[in-house]
């Protein structure tokens, strides 16, 4: 619960990534990679996460920016801020799912201190786990979310096991469906990773929400060319317009040609504990016309299989609803 202090630990401030990679690696399960801090430092204060080291990452400017590849995709560091993405002409000419999907985190103020790395690598926003609840995402025995009395209106559709939790990120989505690769480093170098094998499920880990692990550090996210101009497509729906998490949020980024969709990547958040990609939504659509019938279709495929608990279920004509618009409206 929350606290008047945040207990202490040692703080590092790396001058290279390496540097920051071998602090990681050598205190392991007991170090803490800091970015922007929103997320970092709200489990601090409720003294519900303790490590003992917090490698601070924001001396590293070879972290940041935004920079165009040789093979027309762009490379945008890990501690590049919300803010600059936002901004940025060239993702907003290229991607401007994603400027738009970076528009709708939190307010101005978060988003000039937040960085894209921390956004997609913040953990689940679940009560019960967030305020120290022995659950079994912390280590326990039991999904308080999942009962009778459970509080349950935020969490899962798919994908449940033992924990019913989502993934909080609204880049997330974005980024899945872009096809970005995470570039990861650890001792032994760089590595890319999909952004859609990135995040991963309780059934995979049930404590981590994405493939990193202690000694990695996410350096930088790579979007490729390919789905450069696509007509784009993200909407977030959230109890209140600024400051909130995503109930829902969909992002779609499609090439029609003569009034057909010739291919397409939609992705749903905040409906799974990883972003959602929606194959089946893809295969009935690619090949279509672009108009209110394919609309329709799309969004009664993209619920099928939905699972709700007992104060979830506005979420399946939610779900439904967005990914009519997205199609439609792309």
């Amino acid at each position: 619960m929350s606290k008047d202090m945040m207990p202490g630990f040692e703080l590092y401030q790396p001058d290279s990534v390496d540097g920051a990679v071998d602090l990681l690696g050598r205190y392991g399960g007991e170090a803490w990679a800091l970015a922007g801090g929103n997320d970092s430092l709200d489990w601090f204060k409720d003294r519900v996460k303790r490590p003992q080291y917090v490698v601070d990452l924001s001396g590293l400017d070879e972290l940041r920016g935004i920079r165009e590849m040789d093979d027309g995709g762009i490379e945008i560091g890990a501690m590049t801020s919300l803010t600059e993405i936002e901004s940025s002409a060239l993702i907003q000419e290229r991607y401007s799912v994603l400027a738009d999907a970076t528009r709708r985190v939190a307010s101005p103020q978060i988003r000039n201190a937040s960085t894209i790395g921390g956004n997609v690598c913040q953990d689940t926003r679940c009560w019960y786990y967030r305020y120290g609840v022995d659950c079994y995402r912390a280590g326990g025995n039991e999904c308080y979310a999942d009962t009778p009395e459970g509080q349950n209106r935020e969490h899962c559709l798919w994908g449940a096991d033992r924990c019913i939790a989502v993934s909080p990120s609204d880049m997330a989505p974005a980024l899945v469906a872009l096809d970005a690769r995470m570039v990861v480093r650890d001792a032994d170098g760089d590595r890319e990773i999909a952004a859609e094998e990135f995040f991963i499920g309780p059934d995979i880990d049930i404590e981590r929400m994405t493939v990193l692990e202690p000694g990695d550090v996410l350096t930088a996210i790579r979007i490729p060319a390919d789905w450069a101009g696509a007509r784009f497509y993200f909407e977030k729906v959230a109890d209140r317009n600024t400051w909130d998490f995503p109930l829902v949020n969909i992002a779609a980024a499609m090439f029609v040609e003569d009034d057909t969709v010739q291919s397409i990547r939609i992705v749903a958040g905040a409906v799974q504990c990883i972003p959602r990609r929606l194959t089946a939504v893809e295969q009935a659509v690619t090949g279509q016309p672009k108009n209110e019938a394919t609309a329709a279709v799309a969004g009664q495929t993209a619920v099928r299989g939905a699972t709700p608990f007992n104060f979830n279920h506005f979420k399946i004509p939610l779900l439904q609803n967005l990914v009519t618009r997205a199609i439609r409206d792309a």
